[in-house]
């Protein structure tokens, strides 16, 4: 399934960013509010921004953005310390 959003184009022309830079800049901001509404996961979010986990992260520290860090993530980030 795919989505598309029609954005008038002078609501795009209003946007101040470089033209080529506007598509992943609203990719971003979309991906960390329905992340931040606990609509999307970490993990999903992160593919919506077409970020890698720690550009991701980084993201949210930006906005100020508390990451929703359970107990899977806790046992996910403790697997990972083991390997090393």
């Amino acid at each position: 399934m795919s989505l598309r959003l029609p954005i008038p184009d002078s609501v795009l022309r209003a946007i101040r960013l470089p033209e080529q830079r506007v598509e992943q800049e609203l990719f971003q901001v979309l991906a960390a509010a329905l992340y931040e509404q606990d609509l999307l996961s970490f993990g999903k979010a992160r593919e919506l921004a077409q970020m890698d986990k720690y550009e991701f992260g980084n993201l949210l520290g930006k906005k100020c953005i508390a990451r929703h860090y359970g107990q899977e993530d806790i046992e996910d980030d403790l697997n990972y310390a083991n390997r090393q």
